[in-house]
């Protein structure tokens, strides 16, 4: 029987062989799909190298370390939520980076769909326009040059919770970190992203409910449907809407009305430096175009002095008791006031590569001369169309009776205001703003009083004519 079941020495010679030969096959093929998976994990390092050496050196730059880090070894500026809030930038510069290098996974893109299915505007559409001023310069005035555009989502004055809840000690840092987080709240709140503002709105909103967002009533999108809810009774709002009755402001509603919207806009009085928003005009996402507000910095003071009255005690006692001179802490705080107005508009004006096409420079005065003029070229400059619904509202709020010109009013007699300040500053007071703001003054095109009769005859005119200070 054992003979019968045994197989020949040939037989199993070749059955030996068959066995060895699959080994050395199996071996052969493991060694070819490792060869394939290095070469394909080699040429996708190549790809990322080669994009990586085209990137310019201020993207490349984004992940290095922040300004404000580097502050805090000279100023006690940091504290646990400002160490959250410069690794929550720091995530945000590595997301653009990952943009540009066009890495980001499908996942992620998907994702971001997911999140914002009502983003109807293509990329570089989309504009982002920034007006950027200083208190009691007739920004109110002017933003609603683009707060009466329908296709405009308009915010007035946002970054004022901010300025009313964070805090920063006194030092060297304090500008810079202030601009800081200025900056990073303006760009998110750009990218429809208003729920950024909740963290800074006192109190906290529930629900992404808020009674007390400042100055709703002067942006319109926040008063129009689906915005504007249906009233609830014995809820006070601090700043409600001003032509209709709404229910506590819904940030969710807000924040996709505003991704609705073709274009953003908003205002903005503690934007100081301008070199800060390089980050803003470099990201991808945005499309932004810069308009800086100036105006004579005497018809400034002498309007601050009213409407800021018990901020100017110093200067009122001053002026009261025919001292001398003024303390030189006030005057310090006013040069150093138009000091980084001037450095902003010289930047503009010089065009650096980042900011080229994305700044506009304007005077006050000369809105207030030829409105529809400024408003047409501003919309120019934005790359939006001006609406006939703007143009009305221009000429129906351009020529308000004098009843309608209260210091936070947006309806002027404009041609005839805006010059109003001369026969009510004291020329003692002219004289120290003229000293301060000396450099100022002469960048704009705002010629000096010599004496008391010069600034008060109005054939003597205060300006030099300038022509558009827009940046192509």
């Amino acid at each position: 029987m054992e003979k019968g079941l045994t197989l020949p020495q040939d037989c199993r010679d070749f059955v030996q062989s068959l066995r060895m030969r699959s080994k050395y096959a199996l071996f052969l093929a493991f060694v070819v799909v490792v060869f394939v998976f290095i070469e394909k994990e080699n040429k996708i390092i190549s790809r990322v190298s080669d994009k990586l050496k085209q990137i310019p050196q201020s993207l490349a730059d984004a992940n290095s370390t922040d300004p404000a880090l580097v502050l805090a070894e000279n100023a006690s500026l940091l504290s646990l939520s400002e160490l959250d809030a410069a690794f929550s930038q720091l995530q945000g510069r590595l997301h653009n980076l990952s943009l540009q290098l066009g890495v980001e996974s499908a996942v992620e893109a998907r994702g971001a769909e997911e999140e914002e299915p009502s983003q109807p505007a293509r990329a570089g559409h989309r504009r982002h326009v920034l007006l950027m001023a200083t208190t009691r310069t007739g920004s109110s005035f002017v933003g609603e040059f683009f707060n009466q555009q329908g296709n405009i989502f308009y915010l007035f004055e946002p970054l004022w919770h901010i300025e009313r809840t964070v805090s920063f000690e006194p030092g060297g840092a304090n500008a810079a970190g202030s601009a800081l987080v200025y900056r990073d709240v303006l760009k998110q709140l750009f990218l429809c992203d208003l729920y950024v503002l909740e963290h800074f709105i006192s109190p906290l909103p529930e629900d992404h409910l808020t009674q007390f967002m400042f100055r709703r009533g002067s942006s319109r999108s926040l008063c129009e449907d689906p915005v504007c809810t249906p009233f609830v009774k014995k809820v006070f709002e601090k700043y409600h809407c001003k032509n209709r009755r709404c229910g506590p402001l819904n940030v969710t509603l807000a924040a996709e009305a505003c991704r609705r919207k073709e274009h953003m806009a908003l205002k903005a009085v503690r934007i100081r430096q301008l070199e800060f928003l390089q980050p803003l005009a470099e990201d991808p996402r945005l499309d932004l175009r810069v308009i800086q507000l100036v105006r004579d910095p005497r018809a400034v003071l002498a309007s601050r002095m009213v409407a800021f009255a018990g901020k100017y005690e110093t200067w009122k006692k001053w002026l009261a008791e025919g001292q001398d001179r003024l303390q030189e802490e006030e005057v310090q705080r006013l040069r150093g006031n138009c000091e980084s107005i001037r450095l902003s508009a010289e930047l503009g004006l010089r065009q650096p590569p980042w900011l080229r096409g994305r700044y506009m420079l304007v005077r006050y005065e000369d809105v207030a001369q030829r409105p529809l003029q400024k408003a047409r070229e501003m919309y120019r400059f934005a790359g939006i169309p001006l609406t006939p619904q703007v143009e009305d509202w221009i000429q129906k709020n351009t020529q308000a009776a004098l009843e309608g010109n209260g210091i936070y009013s947006t309806r002027k007699n404009s041609s005839e205001q805006f010059e109003k300040w001369r026969f009510s500053i004291p020329f003692k007071l002219a004289q120290v703003v003229q000293a301060a703001c000396g450099p100022a003054m002469r960048l704009f095109g705002y010629k000096l009083a010599r004496d008391a009769a010069s600034l008060t005859n109005r054939s003597f005119s205060l300006l030099e004519e300038r022509g558009t200070f827009w940046v192509t």
